[in-house]
């Protein structure tokens, strides 16, 4: 006989769990319980926000389902932020929420709400389990669903009885993949149509990719003279030193790729759903039929014509289509030269204003850095930079949200150092951005995590002031913010903290915080006229 809290801990042991994010509470004291010698890592965070984009950053990370437990009520409102993040990022992930008991629903009782309706536009499946002996059942289907076609996060609440209910039933066999291969003929053929085509261009991006995956685009990509593109925080799919990396197809995309693109005579969307910031507010391909002939490869069948119909479409992994593709691919020898000069030339340096210059200081890191370094971030016009001059070498360096969530970023920094403790961790906040999540910086002190955080910090909602000012030109309103002194706030919880004014100040800064063997903010005095990278000087 073991209680509900104990199956509920030896599920997650079996499907492979070894992290979990949470923020205690009374209503799932029992799965607390369960964690005690369970050998599963218990990660306790600040704020359900921030440890539900521990869990996305987890999944995002690994591929596999981020685990997070919140309490009932507010701990769930909480942890929506992540969620929403997961479904937009297509990310497995698995939130446990404790619920009222059972002889208590449906009288709105102590923090009772109904997660279906809350949840339900959130999550690919919502579900609240009312027997202890289906615990089992339960967890390996929310497994199964996350994982499958378009990944995704799954909810699923336990009311506080049931948790503590004894039971005997057996555990349920570990999940297995989804085997989605592609069809040989299939893959020949648009491999057939890539060869034809005069101006062809790829588009990657989603989830369901691997470091294999990554290697074999690159092979296409030599094979076929095949320009490629990554959608939205997609960058780290390709060393982005590759001679046929041609830039991001995103928010502040290189006019002149823009361009190419609108003139190519093939689109191979592979992976990426062609979302609103992927195809600039939906106007870089008409709707619904593109001028170009469009090849798009998506594991759900769902998303295939759901926005753009196609030409040719396929519901398979992009891992299991370029290892096919590169198996029949064709020798075609095309000149890039003009279109990667395109590229090289958006990466010179604009010259913004204030004694602290964005395009330097990522510029710098981008030398500074190692390969394998993972750099991290959440939402905000600081993004900009960091999207345009920095070049992810390595797959999987890059942990940002598509989604466009502010505070994402310190969160993901921590699960990504407790997932790799030797790897570099970076991340680059504004200040709006990490005040959403600062309180985090706590759980990197708890556990370790040296992450270096670096804010840039002037004074404003840069983004929001930035449409402010094209849309309603000299009406500032509801975008000024008074900060803390964000150094004295690292080293009030212990960490390492230091302000930079000027830019030639920030290699040393860095370097110190590097060497402090502490969690680390440098705060950047960034100037608010410097509003994005194209704001002259």
């Amino acid at each position: 006989m073991r209680h509900g809290g104990q199956i509920l801990i030896d599920q997650l042991r079996i499907q492979g769990v070894k992290r979990v994010f949470c923020i205690p509470g009374e209503s799932y004291l029992a799965a607390l319980d369960g964690l005690f010698e369970s050998g599963i890592e218990t990660i306790i965070g600040r704020h359900e926000g921030g440890v539900a984009m521990m869990a996305e950053a987890y999944g995002k990370l690994t591929g596999e389902p981020g685990v997070a437990f919140v309490t009932r009520g507010p701990g769930a409102t909480n942890a929506c932020s992540g969620i929403h993040v997961a479904f937009q990022d297509s990310t497995p992930l698995i939130l446990l929420v404790g619920q009222v008991a059972s002889d208590q629903r449906d009288r709105e009782a102590f923090q009772e709400i109904e997660y279906r309706k809350m949840f339900e536009p959130l999550a690919k499946w919502v579900a609240e389990i009312d027997k202890a002996d289906r615990i089992p059942e339960y967890i390996a289907r929310a497994f199964s669903v996350a994982c499958s076609g378009r990944p995704g996060p799954v909810v699923l609440a336990i009311p506080e009885d049931i948790l503590a209910a004894d039971c005997d039933v057996p555990d349920a066999k570990p999940v297995v993949e989804v085997n989605q291969g592609a069809d040989t003929n299939m893959v020949a053929e648009i491999v057939g149509k890539i060869a034809e085509a005069k101006r062809p261009f790829c588009i990657v991006g989603g989830s369901k990719w691997s470091k294999k995956a990554s290697i074999n685009l690159e092979k296409l990509s030599e094979q076929m003279s095949l320009p490629i593109g990554t959608s939205f925080r997609c960058q780290d799919f390709i060393d982005n030193r590759h001679p046929n990396y041609m830039g991001d197809v995103g928010l502040g995309i290189n006019p002149k790729l823009k361009e190419y693109i609108k003139s190519a005579d093939l689109i191979l969307c592979l992976g990426a759903r062609l979302g609103e910031n992927t195809t600039g507010g939906y106007s870089l391909l008409n709707i619904p039929n593109p001028k170009s002939p469009l090849i798009h490869i998506h594991p759900d069948p769902n998303e295939l014509g759901s926005v753009y119909i196609p030409d040719i479409s396929l519901a398979c992994n992009s891992s299991d289509f370029l290892e096919r593709a590169v198996a029949c691919a064709v020798k075609i020898r095309s000149d890039l030269t003009s279109l990667k000069n395109n590229y090289n030339s958006w990466r010179e340096p604009f010259e913004t204003p204030g004694l602290v210059k964005m395009e330097q200081i990522i510029l710098q890191l981008n030398h500074v850095l190692a390969e394998d370094s993972i750099v991290t971030n959440g939402a905000g016009n600081y993004a900009a930079w960091l999207h345009r001059y920095f070049q992810y070498k390595s797959f999987k360096t890059q942990l940002a949200p598509t989604s466009g969530s502010m505070g994402y970023g310190i969160p993901a920094a921590i699960s990504a150092k407790l997932e790799y403790p030797s790897t570099e961790v970076v991340c680059l906040a504004g200040d709006g951005c990490a005040q959403m999540s600062i309180q985090e910086f706590g759980t990197a002190m708890q556990y370790n995590a040296n992450i270096i955080i670096i804010v840039s910090n002037n004074g404003i909602y840069g983004t929001i002031r930035m449409h402010q000012e094209r849309t309603y030109p000299g009406r500032i309103s509801g975008t000024d913010m008074l900060n803390p002194d964000f150094a004295l706030l690292a080293q009030a919880y212990g960490g390492f903290g230091e302000t930079v004014a000027k830019t030639e100040d920030f290699i040393p800064a860095f370097e110190r915080a590097r060497s402090s063997g502490k969690p680390a903010i440098i705060e950047l005095k960034t100037d608010p006229l410097a509003l994005s990278p194209t704001t002259p000087s």
